[in-house]
């Protein structure tokens, strides 16, 4: 599938260098388009929850993994369509058996091949449940899951969860060193698309049968690697890796500046310390679009900014309740009162740049107070004196409008409520897979793929690892399965469609606002380089030369 995604690499055009962006020798051809080779790049981060592919599906995490580790699949830079990276081809004849040839020549920064056993290892370790990976997720399609997986009789009680029946996929077969075949529940057309997220990344053998170590220190097989180890919560430094035989990465060394908090990171970047900052303090975008002008990039985004609804606790276990939060909030207040006005309020799961998404399809996305109050006396009220509670990760500047959501909601239905802002993403994240959230929770979601299923299957079909309301519908799951069956994208998007229309009448989350991009780099960047799929692209950024 081609999205409707727009082309994003971007030149600097300011001419005052930083002095201290000379650091590293590097080489000093340019490539056909222009982007230097060499120096090192400062750029600002958040702490990761994991660097094992296996389990990091943060942002934070992800954007490092990128850099050390390649897979299957990658995503076109300008048009976000999935090419073969270390996949010779991948082939099947019913959707359901897939042929992977892998090209040869690659290896781990240790020397390990980079063939079929790599994958196969990689997967098995992501699928089998007591390694509890994040990214087991994402095996869910490949025969044998279920056999590689149990259940916890008691949840957190006494009891343990019995041993599954196997520790590897039965639809993964190896065919010679450099083939494999993998075989899926059911057909699914989408497949070579999703296997470019990074989750389906080899892994070295010393690196599962380590995998607390390799964390610390990855070993990967992309054009970065690690130096030294991961400095939690201060930094992580990447290097051009000496073993990776495709195209090289422009710097020579990307710093990853970890931060507690945006404001604290935008601040480094004011002082001159950083080159490159992903995202931008909301009460600073108009500072720095004056500041920086044509050092600030922009686009529209396709990540989704949403409230929670726990419905494993009583209060949200009705829908009714859950559509007249959601009548409460006016969405294009808070976006212009906080957010200059530059996001777009989200009426409906899909982004609208994918294709198959649609306009309006939430009639509870909208304010309407008179309805909102009727949903709530419909279910039976809110219990009296309980305050509502708004969750949200510290350090990102989620308050002002988080406490705009609590005021509208307090204003119509007369709920009082208060803030939970006090951990840090990596805590939030934990407090989520624990399904602890005692009220209404902000997360987002960027698409892991370019395939429309990618903002339905995750995060609401029944057990999916990234499913924090915990939303179960036997229906939505069907519609989903039919979809994944059809033959092509095209025959695919009505039995989407048709699930999505089930999220926006039970309202699992509430829809607030498609992003805008916005992120600003120095005036020693040559090259700015944001992919679509995969957000900024630090790798194929350079920086100018002396």
């Amino acid at each position: 599938m081609r999205g409707k995604f727009l082309k994003v690499a971007v030149a600097a055009t300011a001419i005052t260098m930083l002095a201290t962006a000379c650091s590293g020798g590097g080489d000093d051809t340019a490539d056909e388009a222009g982007g230097k080779a060499g120096g090192e790049l400062r750029v600002y981060a958040s702490e990761p929850a994991f660097l094992l592919p296996s389990a990091g599906d943060d942002e934070p995490s992800l954007y490092v993994i990128r850099q050390l580790y390649r897979g299957l699949v990658k995503y076109n830079t300008e048009t976000g369509a999935p090419e073969n990276d270390l996949a010779e081809s991948i082939e099947s004849t019913d959707q359901k058996v897939w042929t992977i040839k892998i090209k040869s020549g690659y290896t781990f920064d240790n020397g390990e091949p980079v063939n079929a056993d790599a994958f196969i290892r990689s997967w098995n370790y992501a699928a089998y449940g007591p390694n509890a990976q994040n990214n087991g997720y994402f095996m869910k399609r490949i025969a044998g899951i279920k056999d590689v997986s149990s259940t916890d009789p008691d949840g957190e009680g006494p009891k343990k969860a019995p041993e599954p029946k196997s520790k590897e996929l039965s639809g993964l077969k190896k065919v010679d060193d450099l083939t494999f075949t993998v075989e899926l529940d059911s057909p699914f057309s989408g497949f070579p698309t999703t296997i470019g997220y990074p989750g389906f990344s080899p892994m070295a053998k010393a690196c599962v049968d380590a995998a607390d170590k390799c964390n610390e220190t990855p070993i990967g097989n992309g054009p970065y690697k690690i130096e030294g180890s991961w400095q939690h919560n201060v930094a992580i430094n990447l290097v051009r890796s000496d073993s990776w035989k495709g195209e090289p990465g422009k710097p020579d060394k990307i710093t990853y500046r970890i931060f507690a908090d945006v404001d604290a990171g935008y601040a480094a970047f004011q002082a001159g310390e950083l080159d490159v900052m992903y995202t931008l303090p909301p009460a600073r975008y108009k500072e720095a679009k004056s500041t920086y002008a044509d050092r600030l990039f922009e686009q529209p985004g396709d990540s989704f900014t949403y409230v929670g609804m726990p419905m494993y606790q009583p209060e949200f276990q009705k829908k009714e309740i859950r559509q007249a939060l959601s009548l409460a909030i006016d969405r294009q207040s808070i976006i212009d009162a906080v957010f200059d006005g530059r996001f777009t309020p989200a009426t409906g799961y899909v982004a609208p740049s994918f294709q198959g998404a649609r306009d309006n399809v939430c009639q509870y996305c909208k304010k309407d107070v008179e309805k909102a109050k009727q949903l709530l006396q419909q279910a039976g009220g809110w219990p009296a004196g309980k305050k509502l509670t708004l969750w949200a990760n510290a350090g990102a500047g989620h308050e002002k409008w988080l406490q705009a959501v609590g005021d509208q909601i307090k204003a119509a239905l007369g709920i009082d409520y208060e803030l939970k802002v006090n951990l840090q993403f990596a805590e939030y994240l934990e407090t989520a897979d624990s399904k602890k959230f005692t009220g209404p929770f902000r997360l987002g979601w960027g698409p892991d793929y370019p395939y429309l299923e990618t903002y339905l299957a995750p995060l609401y079909s029944t057990g999916a690892d990234s499913n924090n309301s915990t939303f179960s519908n036997a229906q939505f799951d069907e519609l989903l399965k039919q979809g994944d069956a059809a033959k092509n994208i095209d025959e695919a998007i009505p039995f989407y469609q048709k699930a999505e229309d089930i999220l926006v009448e039970e309202l699992p989350v509430i829809p607030m606002w498609w992003s805008k991009t916005a992120a600003v780099y120095g005036e020693n960047v040559d090259k700015f380089v944001w992919n679509p799929v995969a957000d900024a692209d630090y790798g194929s950024t350079s920086l100018k030369q002396n």
